[in-house]
């Protein structure tokens, strides 16, 4: 596994992947702010990121509302079918827990999709910050709930703008 460490304005976001594939993105760790780290085994080629990490950079500057890179997440059925909701969900926009799993066609399955959220190895990609509680309350994030507020806030301004 490749990897590589980018600057963002949430800290420093760590992306892996393949030569031709990215696979992960990782926050700093939200309570105590320090830099993710990779898995010993891996190596640094930063070369190999540059499409996502221009992609990642316009999503932060406000001009990129979708992305356009090779993944390849290693995901569950179910969670491969929940992160494809989450793409669905308008930039700028939430939806509710509950929502999702009725669009999964799982009205009971709300606490499931938490949990494949919770486990999403391309968040932003796959935009987890935009699910929130029924009642529009932020709920846990794995960057934080200051990084989820800020990525909601960053979409909502551009929309706007």
């Amino acid at each position: 596994m490749l990897f590589t460490l980018i600057d963002s304005p949430l800290g420093e976001l760590l992306l892996a992947g393949s030569e031709s594939e990215l696979r992960i993105i990782r926050f700093p760790d939200s309570r105590n702010g320090a830099a993710a780290e990779p898995d010993p085994a891996w190596r640094r080629c930063d070369g190999v990121f540059a499409t996502a990490k221009a992609q990642l950079g316009e999503y932060f500057a406000g001009t990129r509302c979708r992305f356009a890179l090779p993944l390849a997440p290693k995901t569950t059925p179910f969670q491969a079918r929940v992160l494809q909701v989450l793409q669905a969900i308008p930039y700028g926009q939430t939806r509710s827990y509950g929502a999702i799993a009725r669009s999964l066609g799982r009205p009971r399955a709300a606490r499931a999709v938490g949990g494949a959220n919770a486990r999403n190895p391309l968040p932003i990609i796959f935009p987890c910050h935009r699910v929130v509680g029924t009642d529009g309350t932020l709920t846990g994030f794995g960057g934080g709930l200051t990084a989820k507020r800020y990525l909601l806030r960053l979409e909502q301004q551009a929309r706007s703008a």
